[in-house]
């Protein structure tokens, strides 16, 4: 399998290049050059078979040429082993109609471990075979941090330097990186939002000079070992509700349409998904766009929902790219002017495109409050605010009754613990596995939110390619 940019220009590469350098050197993002397809035979045979079987049968035609099935089952096992429920995302029904598919049962509670727990185990292999050492350096808006750094900490020829925007995630999320004292892990909290801290680490990986030197990767959902990993939950859920017979529909609480856009994989691949709804807060910029064609980045608002407080979506670019007919060097050109002005349009291509599958829904505070009390009198399941902003749009669904459709649960309850006692009156409790996180010391770096403040830190610590 070899894999291309999205904006035309950057050599094909296969799986392991492609997972070792995260972004492509044109500043696009990697995608198949074809998309896999999967027979209703095929679907049909996924039933009854583990996670980790799944995830070997999905996974196995994208690694083609890097990993054996062999190879890839191995890895699989080593991630998925650290997972506190043995279906690794097991699947809760609400009503009749609605269910949750629980994403959060990974070692940070959140369903950033479900790709990143098998990425840490994708970067030591590849790594194993090269004499060669790799910095991370990703952005994270509460969720991807923690899971990044639980997966590669203590790693051999491995740096990670995580940024966060300072005083705009959970204590809970903070602690989960900032706490970690292994010699490989660097926290950075920068004065900026999470577009802020985005855009830094895009900065860094566009200079070339300064990628090559410190040979930079990237675990945020712009590399597509990540994103891959995901659609094997899409197959895990739909599977078990009947599919190929049976069209499943998908909610997804969306910042950098990472997530969703898995489930987009999954239907090019053959799955039976009905549609995908794009849940955004009110950073609704993804919303703007699927409805109205009108990507414009706006001013970002903090809200409860603090890993969705999001207005460029990196994620979305592949939407564009695949939806709007792989046409990469017009995409380049619409990308750079979005990137000088802050807005475009989509084409009515990029539109129609897109709109065949996807959905979008704006859920205020208020509607997320609702869902979080709506799931708790009516099914005594208390979700995370990023889980119920999901499921406010899930009931607002128009499709056929006998359709079930699944929100995405992307977080455990306990990591927002005020938020959701004050909606439901409840206050989570975080699992016995998280052991004393608020009694352990934090270490992190406050930096101003320049790209030569940042670059600085990294290179004064970071290991240097030979």
């Amino acid at each position: 399998m070899q894999y291309v940019s999205t904006r035309g220009s950057a050599p094909a590469l296969g799986f392991e290049d492609v997972t070792l350098a995260g972004l492509a050197s044109d500043g696009g993002l990697y995608l198949p050059e074809r998309w896999p397809g999967f027979s209703p035979g095929d679907i049909r045979a996924l039933a009854g078979l583990s996670y980790v079987e799944t995830a070997v049968r999905v996974m196995a035609p994208f690694v083609a040429g890097s990993l054996s099935p062999e190879e890839l089952r191995d890895l699989c096992e080593a991630a998925y082993g650290r997972f506190s429920h043995d279906a690794v995302t097991p699947l809760v029904q609400l009503d009749h109609r609605h269910w949750m598919l629980e994403l959060f049962h990974g070692p940070t509670l959140a369903f950033k471990d479900v790709a990143l727990q098998l990425l840490g185990q994708l970067f030591e292999r590849f790594l194993s075979r090269r004499d060669d050492h790799l910095t991370i350096v990703g952005a994270t808006s509460g969720d991807t941090g923690s899971a990044a750094i639980d997966a590669v900490a203590g790693r051999e020829k491995i740096d990670i330097f995580m940024l966060h925007p300072d005083g705009r995630v959970s204590d809970v999320q903070r602690r989960q990186m900032t706490t970690v004292r292994a010699p490989n892990v660097y926290n950075i909290a920068i004065d900026g939002s999470f577009d802020d801290a985005q855009a830094l680490v895009k900065a860094m990986f566009n200079d070339a000079g300064f990628s090559r030197r410190f040979n930079l990767s990237a675990v945020n959902s712009i590399n597509w070992a990540r994103l891959m990993a995901q659609v094997v939950y899409y197959f895990y859920a739909a599977v078990r509700l009947g599919a190929p017979e049976r069209e499943v529909a998908f909610s997804v609480p969306t910042g950098n349409f990472g997530d969703v856009f898995a489930g987009y994989v999954a239907a090019q691949m053959g799955l039976p998904v009905a549609k995908l709804m794009v849940a955004t807060n009110v950073n609704d910029i993804l919303h703007r766009a699927l409805s109205e064609g009108d990507y414009s980045q706006g001013q970002v608002m903090p809200t409860a929902t603090p890993s969705m407080d999001i207005q460029v979506s990196s994620n979305f670019e592949r939407l564009l790219f695949d939806a709007g007919g792989r046409d990469g060097k017009a995409l380049a050109d619409q990308m750079r002017g979005f990137e000088a002005d802050k807005a475009m349009c989509l084409t009515n291509a990029q539109r129609d495109g897109a709109s065949r599958l996807f959905t979008s829904a704006r859920v205020d505070a208020d509607g997320m409050t609702m869902a979080m009390r709506w799931a708790y009198d009516a099914a005594g399941q208390v979700v995370d605010p990023h889980s119920a902003v999901g499921l406010a749009a899930a009931r607002g669904l128009d499709l056929d009754p006998s359709i079930p459709v699944v929100t995405l649960a992307t977080a455990h309850a306990a990591k927002f613990p005020d938020a959701v006692e004050r909606a439901t009156g409840t206050r989570p409790a975080l699992p016995s596995r998280m052991g004393d996180l608020f009694a352990r010391e934090e270490s992190y770096a406050k930096l101003p939110c320049t790209f030569e403040a940042v670059t600085a830190y990294v290179a004064e610590r970071a290991t240097p390619q030979r």
